[in-house]
């Protein structure tokens, strides 16, 4: 294993989802690549100019995004681990997670099993279940209310 593709969203679980994959990476010295995709409002493309208020929240979420990955970065690199962020930006997650495990050679995809409520993934679908569909390589699923593993 030389490669483990790791989306976060910042929620509860991302805490979980990155201790999971810092257990598999640390064995083989696998690179940890920390992805945040930033859900790219429909409005902004359906209202045109009126979008464009939205703009500015979407550079804050940005910035916010950064420092967060940057955060993470700096924890898994104390562990010895090489680290790599990306943040990508669109309305289709799971294609994006897909497309980024492709051009990186991604060896495996870890991910947390929810990240938003279950009334979202009824009404968005679930990003996990959407990436196993998509997925270029084994998709390693952490599940909610997993303890973190012993390192």
């Amino acid at each position: 294993m030389k490669t483990l593709l790791v989306p976060i969203d910042f929620s509860a679980q991302t805490r979980l989802v990155v201790s999971e994959a810092v257990a598999l990476a640390l064995p083989g010295r696998a690179r940890i690549v920390l992805v945040h995709v930033l859900q790219s409002p429909d409005v902004i493309a359906d209202y045109g100019t009126a979008g464009s208020y939205l703009i500015p929240v979407l550079e804050t979420m940005g910035r916010d995004a950064a420092r967060q990955l940057a955060s993470w970065k700096k924890r898994i690199e104390s562990k010895g681990l090489a680290v790599s962020t990306e943040q990508l930006s669109g309305a289709a997650r799971p294609k994006l997670i897909a497309d980024l495990a492709r051009r990186i050679g991604a060896d495996y995809i870890v991910m947390g099993s929810h990240g938003h409520t279950a009334f979202y993934d009824v009404i968005a679908g679930s990003t996990t279940s959407s990436v196993l569909k998509l997925a270029p390589c084994p998709v390693v699923i952490v599940p909610p209310g997993r303890k973190a593993p012993a390192r």
